[in-house]
């Protein structure tokens, strides 16, 4: 199929680059001359496994880059809306540069096409686009409107693409229900797994991907009560281990206890710092805003916004209670990123966490693999950056984890240990077990479990005002 997608964001530019893997020719479209200028060159734009290769891969062949939309539509028989919805000061979605792309594809048609909305978007989005686009002159023979969210995760947004839990197609025709049915066969009906240089399944995968028809709004609610719910399960969690912290007990014991069971499951049972990126909080607040608008109030989806914040804050409190006071401390700080393998700071736990030191007038060094480029566009104070965790840590009064990236869970503790000015870890993400921190001789704190403490021999040379 011939297939433009307009957005080079996140998910734009990924689907770009797994529908062309799937053998389609695709146009990727944006306004901003600058990105179509990088993309040309040949790089990326976002962090994410195996996009530069599949880019590499296509370009130039079954991947052009644009910035004619015009164009791109009339050379294309499906048209994927792909532009950002950023949330507004309400909570509700900002839908502005859906109208603007759904009004210039009406204005572009020469022929049937089918317009998929991925952007994240509230229910009754699809009627708003068919109904902009017949505003703007197209005939309602002329196109079709389908819902198909996405279910990507950064940092693996390419397996989720092409090793999908499921793919959800909200068609209110079925002319258009079978256009996505055979834009997505390869994944369906397996045939791209059996291809020489397929992208390496993922443990866990299942196929081929089931594919499942609703309706246009079934489809919207479906995409926004998915992550309303997994933001569920990790605030969930945080609030378990509030509870544990007060008992004395260890969360990852009873998260291990509640996951093994079939009906939980472990995934999105990990206690810390809280949930942030572009997906979670822009989602759940335009959940409860769509409920409240048709006339329900939703009061767990506050609830998990409320518990969410308060673990920012609670982990401040681990912070001053280890150091005694802020002021002047100097603070190794591993982590930018909202999560492990993507340079994505939206929303991040950790930017929150740094600005509210800086406040408190401590000095940061901090460390990211890939987001340390964005975290300097956003922070401002008394922040550097080292090149490794090993020089972030030199002569720190505590060395603070504040996201799971895979080398973080495996320092050279001894050496981390001769570095700090004084043995402590602060640890958001629990990526260690207390065992192991206490055998290193580190005073050890994290969440949901009991602070690993120094032996009274150091503890009695451990003066943090000296």
């Amino acid at each position: 199929m011939k297939i433009a997608v307009i957005g080079s964001g996140y998910v734009g530019l990924v689907a770009a680059a797994c529908f062309a893997e799937l053998g389609h020719t695709v146009i990727c479209v944006d306004n901003d001359p600058e990105k179509i200028a990088v993309l040309h060159r040949g790089e990326t734009l976002i962090h994410e496994q195996y996009l530069p290769e599949l880019l590499a891969r296509h370009r130039g062949q079954r991947v052009i880059f644009s910035g004619d939309l015009s164009e791109a539509v009339r050379a294309s028989s499906v048209i994927v809306i792909a532009v950002g919805t950023p949330p507004l000061e309400t909570g509700d979605a900002d839908l502005s540069y859906v109208e603007t792309v759904a009004r210039d594809i009406a204005r572009s048609l020469n022929s049937y096409k089918v317009v998929i909305e991925k952007s994240t978007v509230p229910v009754y989005t699809s009627e708003w686009i068919r109904r902009v686009m017949q505003l703007a002159s197209a005939t309602a023979a002329d196109f079709d409107v389908v819902s198909n969210p996405e279910f990507l995760r950064e940092g693996t947004a390419v397996t989720d693409f092409l090793y999908p839990d499921r793919i959800v197609v909200g068609a209110d025709s079925d002319r258009a229900a079978e256009v996505l049915r055979q834009m997505y066969a390869p994944l369906t009906t397996g045939s791209y797994y059996q291809q020489a240089g397929a992208i390496p399944e993922p443990a866990g995968a299942q196929r081929p991907a089931r594919l499942i028809v609703t309706t246009a709004k079934s489809a919207e609610l479906i995409k926004h009560a998915s992550n309303a719910f997994l933001a569920l399960k990790i605030s969930f969690i945080n609030a378990v281990a509030n509870v544990c912290e007060a008992v004395n007990a260890d969360v990852e014991q009873v998260a291990l206890g509640m996951g093994t069971d079939s009906r939980i499951g472990r995934r999105f049972l990990q206690a810390g710092i809280g949930y942030g990126g572009s997906c979670f909080p822009k989602d759940v607040a335009a959940f409860r805003s769509v409920a409240r608008e048709c006339g329900y109030d939703f009061p767990i989806l506050q609830e998990i916004i409320r518990v969410n914040d308060e673990q920012r804050r609670r982990f401040l409190k681990k912070v001053r209670t280890a150091l005694w006071t802020l002021r002047g401390k100097r603070l190794a700080v591993l982590g930018l990123a909202y999560k492990g393998g993507t340079d994505d700071i939206r929303e991040s736990p950790a930017i929150d966490i740094i600005r509210s030191l800086l406040s408190e007038q401590c000095s940061v060094v901090a460390y990211d693999p890939a987001a340390m480029e964005r975290a300097l566009q956003v922070i401002t104070g008394d922040l550097t950056f080292a090149e490794d965790p090993y020089q972030a840590a030199v002569g720190a009064d505590a060395l603070l984890i504040l996201t799971d990236w895979e080398e973080f869970a495996s320092l050279d503790l001894a050496r981390i240990k001769g570095l700090l000015r004084y043995p402590i870890v602060i640890d958001g993400r629990n990526l260690y077990s207390r065992e192991v921190m206490q055998k290193h001789g580190l005073l050890y704190v994290s969440v949901g479990r009991a602070t690993v403490e120094l032996e009274s021999s150091q503890a009695s040379a451990l003066n943090l005002n000296k």
